[in-house]
C-alpha cells in the first residue's frame, strides 16, 4: 500500500529534532532546560479535593460538549474578562486547545472556496497544529512570516487578493508564541474588516492571555463585538494550560458563533472524546476563581523583570508584552543554541525550528527562543550564564 502523502511538507517536529542538535554533545554545566513552555508553578490547591469528590464521574461516559456547570463557569469568566455574553451553545469544552484548533478547521473549512482549493492562512513563527490542520483538510498553508518590522505578528493584508479570496482560515496568536506581542485594537479591527471582505474565519489562539505585563490582552470576541462584526466570524480558543498551571489536565475550551460551535460539536460526536467527568469538575472551578490567575502572572512578572535587567542593555532585545517567552536575537539560532549548551548546560530553542521556510525567509533563524517557566533564581542564574555566553 502506498504512504499517504498528506503530510509530506509537514516540518519536521520541533523536539526531535532539538534531541538531534543537542543530545549529541554534553552539556557544558548544571543542566538548566529553558526550552519547551510546561508551566512549574503551582497549580490551584483546591484541584485534588475536586478530584476526589468526583471520582466517581469517571465510571460513566462524559458530557460530549461539556457538563452544564463547566459552561456556566466558562460563560461567567467570558464575561468577566471580556464584557461579552455567550450562549452554553456557543461553547464546547476541549481536551486542551490543540484538539480544538484541529478539529475546528476541519469541521469549518469548506474543500472549495470560490471555485478553487481553500489557503488557510498562518502566523510564522507558528504553532504546529495549525499547519497539521491546514494538511489535513486539504488546503494549501500559507506562512506568513511575523517579525518586528510587523510587529510581530502577520501582516495578512499584504498578501494578494486572489489569495486572501481563497482563505477559509486565518490563524493568529496573541499574544504571541514565541515574540509575546499583542494585537491591539487597530490590528483587530483591520483583520476583522480583512475578513469580512474577503469572506473567512479568524481562529485565535489566546492561551497565554493571562500572562501580561500591565494590560489585559484583547480578545477576539469582544473586538468582534466592538466593531459589529459577524459573531460566526470568529473562534477562540482558550486553555488551563498557562493560566492554571494545569498543562496536564488537557483542559481548555472554544467559543464562537452558534452555528460554528455546532458543527464542531457534531464532529466531535462521531470523531472526538469528550474529558472525563472529573476533568470537567475541576475545570469548572478553575475557571470560577481568579486569585490563583493573579498570584500566578505576579511570578511571571518577576521574572520578566529580572530578565529586563540582565539583557536589556542587549542590541534588538525585545522585552515582551505578554506570554512567557523570550524571543532573543543572535546570529544563528542553531550555532548560539549548541553555543551555550556545551558551555554552560542552558538548554534553548533555535528560533527557525519554531518557523518554516518562504520567499523571505525563516523569521526565527536569528533567534532563540527562552522560556521563563522554571523558578526564578534558576530563570536568573540561566539568562546571565546565556548572556555572558552568547552575548558577553
Amino acid at each position: 500500500m502506498e504512504t499517504p502523502q498528506r503530510f509530506a511538507n509537514q516540518p519536521v517536529a520541533t523536539w526531535p529534532r532539538l534531541r538531534g542538535l543537542l543530545d549529541v554533545a554534553e552539556p557544558g554545566g548544571t543542566v538548566i532546560n529553558m526550552t519547551i513552555g510546561t508551566p512549574m508553578h503551582a497549580f490551584p490547591d483546591f484541584v485534588g479535593d475536586v478530584l476526589a469528590g468526583h471520582m466517581a464521574d469517571f465510571q460513566g461516559y462524559p458530557d460530549n460538549n461539556g457538563t452544564p456547570e463547566l459552561l456556566s463557569s466558562i460563560q461567567g469568566w467570558i464575561k468577566r474578562r471580556y464584557g461579552v455574553a455567550v450562549e452554553h451553545d456557543q461553547i464546547m469544552a476541549l481536551n486542551g486547545t490543540r484538539e480544538g484548533l484541529y478539529n475546528a478547521a476541519m469541521a469549518l473549512s469548506p474543500e472549495v472556496k470560490n471555485g478553487q482549493g481553500p489557503i488557510m492562512l498562518i502566523p510564522n513563527p507558528f504553532y504546529p497544529v495549525y499547519g497539521t490542520a491546514a494538511y489535513s483538510v486539504n488546503a494549501k498553508p500559507v506562512f506568513v512570516n511575523a517579525t518586528a518590522e510587523t510587529g510581530n505578528l502577520p501582516d495578512f493584508a499584504s498578501l494578494p487578493h486572489d489569495v486572501l479570496d481563497r482563505t477559509t482560515i486565518a490563524y493568529v496568536c496573541s499574544p504571541a508564541n514565541p515574540q509575546g506581542s499583542v494585537a491591539d485594537k487597530t490590528y483587530w479591527k483591520s483583520l476583522l474588516a480583512l475578513a469580512e471582505k474577503h469572506d473567512f474565519l479568524i481562529f485565535s489562539d489566546e492561551c497565554y492571555s493571562e500572562i501580561y505585563r500591565d494590560t489585559p490582552p484583547l480578545g477576539a470576541l469582544e473586538m468582534a463585538q466592538e466593531f459589529g462584526a459577524d459573531p460566526e466570524r470568529v473562534v477562540v480558543f482558550h486553555s488551563l494550560s498557562k493560566r492554571s498551571n494545569l498543562a496536564g489536565l488537557r483542559s481548555g475550551f472554544c467559543a464562537g458563533g452558534p452555528k460554528s460551535i455546532a458543527r464542531i460539536r457534531a464532529l466531535r460526536a462521531t470523531a472526538g472524546s469528550p474529558l472525563p467527568g472529573p476533568v470537567q469538575a475541576v475545570s469548572a472551578k478553575v475557571w470560577s476563581d481568579e486569585s490563583h490567575v493573579t498570584a500566578n502572572r505576579a511570578l511571571y512578572a518577576e521574572k520578566f523583570d529580572a530578565a529586563d535587567d540582565i539583557l536589556g542593555n542587549i542590541a534588538g532585545y525585545h522585552s515582551p508584552e505578554a506570554g512567557f517567552f523570550l524571543w532573543l536575537p543572535v546570529e544563528n539560532g542553531e550555532a548560539a543554541a549548541m553555543k551555550v549548551w556545551t558551555q554552560t548546560g542552558v538548554r534553548t530553542l533555535p528560533g527557525a525550528y519554531l518557523a518554516q521556510d518562504t520567499d523571505a525567509g525563516n523569521p526565527g533563524t536569528k533567534f532563540i527562543r527562552v522560556a521563563l517557566v522554571a523558578p526564578k533564581e534558576d530563570v536568573q542564574s540561566g539568562l546571565i550564564k546565556l548572556r555572558d555566553c552568547i552575548y558577553g
